[in-house]
């Protein structure tokens, strides 16, 4: 049996770890909540189920870069190592745009939200995207960001939102358009 609970705040060590489909009742039911697309959250996402402390938990998992995983669930937040970006490049010819989040949850509803106003043709492989997984990781993304013309934004408005755009902006502004696209969302935090 699996528990959906509440993890000790040190952060799991993970045992008996699997990756499986994204398929648990609770954890659909927990992005249809938080009005995540489940067909899209299925594409881009995976579940874990590990144990901790004699316990057996699952979340979501949204892989990165590096084999790693960002994992969560209601009441658990966390990475399976290594911690590091998430590039989501198109196939075909390289894009010249690409649109940048904080985190996994915030890529997923901007995905939601696209294909709800547009469902005919949302533009959702018009542009590369790039999840932070967390904007301590904004120095991982600055080599990456230098492929493209087009840089959005779409940064949580706090202080640390601001601090990755400026970071991006000292980096590139000269050369490249990047665009706060945090404004659309000017009275929300993320």
């Amino acid at each position: 049996s699996f528990s959906f609970g509440k993890q000790d705040s040190f952060g799991p060590s993970f045992q008996q770890l699997e990756i499986v489909p994204l398929s648990s009742p609770a954890l659909l039911a927990y992005l249809q909540g938080r009005g995540i697309d489940l067909e899209l959250a299925k594409r881009e996402c995976r579940e874990t189920r590990y144990t901790h402390n004699g316990k057996r938990y699952f979340a979501i998992a949204f892989p990165n870069g590096s084999g790693g995983f960002e994992v969560r669930n209601p009441y658990f937040k966390g990475c399976i190592a290594p911690k590091e970006i998430s590039h989501i490049r198109q196939s075909g010819k390289a894009r010249t745009t690409c649109y940048v989040f904080e985190g996994f949850m915030d890529y997923l509803s901007f995905l939601t939200l696209r294909q709800e106003s547009c469902p005919n043709y949302p533009e959702l492989d018009g542009q590369d995207y790039i999840v932070l997984n967390s904007v301590s990781n904004i120095n991982k993304a600055l080599y990456p960001l230098g492929n493209y013309e087009r840089i959005h934004c779409f940064f949580d408005n706090d202080h640390a939102g601001l601090e990755a755009l400026q970071q991006i902006r000292m980096e590139y502004g000269r050369d490249r358009y990047i665009r706060d696209a945090s404004q659309i969302y000017g009275g929300c935090k993320d």
